[in-house]
């Protein structure tokens, strides 16, 4: 493996990394610490030490084997406990490591508030701030003090996207120098062509999908607007007669007014509820549906919608957010929480697919230039820059 242009990997820098957040099944937030563990874990100026659940080693052990990382259970497996672990336990462990750590990367908003090293901070978005309501009280009190003390205390503040530093410059005023880092995307999976004939229909088998039929991709709850997509479903289905609504995400938080409008919808027997999907199976859904439907309320960047782009999908999300500024003139675009224009720009869109490919091709052309190596090289300045390497 060669280094990257005009670096040395004489001195390696040498990183900690809390994973000690990521669930089992993960999404968004985690989804990205995984691929960029993986894509920082490929780099020889790098070392890295990876702090992981006690449970939890072995799946890290697979993510980041490499002569440049290890991995070091140290974290509880309840999650309260590790949540003090976070507070308290890890800022000793990070002293007690041999060579000494350089920097201190927490990728989900979080540091130890009176770290011994330079710490870098992930920000994703401002919600917990701006609109608690989308988050269990408990988990917003939480985040929003982790955000103070990243202002405070962090060398460095990784945006994932333009509006998300614009959110956090409205609101704090951070110690350290904030850098905008995108999340990048592996298009060896996410690619308008399926790995080998018939491998879609195998997976839309397994799931028990038909087309045609819309899809989304994200877990139920009140930020993702399903409840808005539903009633624009029943909209479409009536002159869609023989299409279906794939929701492919598990139930979060505060999933019962999605219940409830579930429960009254005429065309229930026509939506499809996958649960967690694995995250080699999205593909196939994307890039065999009709249309892609992302309505959220906001992003900090909108990975699905980058993934539905690069899968060659017919995307639509919504205006004003970090997901239309990321798919440009390759989106349908819609106001947040109209089901009327949710439902038109879904047919829409269904008509356009049939009739012209000048979105699609700009859609895979926006997607190209991103990468999880290009998204870690910017991590890697963000690194060396808070240790003045």
């Amino acid at each position: 493996m060669n280094a990257p242009e005009g670096l040395s990997v004489d001195v390696p820098l040498s990183l900690g990394i809390d994973v000690s957040a990521i669930p089992a099944a993960p999404v968004g937030a985690g989804q990205y610490t995984i691929e960029i563990v993986r894509a920082l874990c490929r780099r020889e100026d790098l070392t890295l030490t990876l702090f992981s659940r006690r449970d939890d080693a072995k799946r890290w052990e697979g993510i980041g084997a490499s002569d440049m990382a290890r991995v070091v259970p140290r974290a509880p497996r309840r999650r309260l406990a590790r949540l003090s672990w976070e507070e308290f336990g890890l800022n000793a462990a990070l002293r007690r490591e041999r060579p000494a750590l350089e920097v201190f990367f927490g990728p989900h908003y979080t540091m130890p508030s009176s770290s011994s090293i330079p710490c870098v901070v992930t920000v994703h978005d401002l919600t917990f701030i701006e609109h608690p309501e989308w988050h269990e009280r408990s988990k917003a009190m939480y985040f929003r003090r982790a955000l103070r003390i990243a202002a405070r205390r962090a060398r460095g503040i990784i945006c994932v996207s333009n509006t998300t530093r614009e959110h956090f410059l409205s609101h704090f005023e951070p110690r350290g120098k904030v850098f905008v880092v995108p999340h990048g995307i592996d298009h060896e999976r996410f690619s308008p062509r399926e790995p080998h004939g018939g491998a879609d229909e195998a997976v839309l088998a397994r799931l028990g999908v038909k087309e045609p039929f819309v899809v989304h991709v994200g877990t139920i709850e009140p930020r993702k607007d399903v409840v808005t997509l539903l009633r624009a479903f029943e909209r479409v289905a009536q002159s869609q007669g023989d299409c279906a609504l794939v929701l492919a995400g598990g139930r979060g938080w505060r999933s019962d007014a999605f219940e409830r409008e579930l429960s009254s919808l005429r065309v229930r027997d026509r939506v499809q509820l996958l649960g967690y999907v694995a995250n080699d199976d999205v593909p196939a859904l994307l890039r065999r549906s009709s249309v892609v439907a992302y309505p959220s309320l906001d992003e900090g960047f909108g990975l699905p919608a980058l993934e539905a782009l690069s899968c060659g999908a017919a995307l639509v999300t919504t205006k004003g957010t970090a997901m239309a500024d990321l798919a440009g003139d390759a989106a349908f675009t819609i106001e947040r929480g109209d089901p009327v224009g949710l439902a038109d720009a879904i047919m829409a869109s269904m008509r356009e697919r049939d009739q012209s490919s000048v979105r699609r091709e700009l859609g895979i052309a926006i997607a190209a230039k991103y990468s999880w190596a290009t998204s870690a090289q910017g991590h890697f300045a963000a690194f060396r820059d808070v240790v003045g390497r």
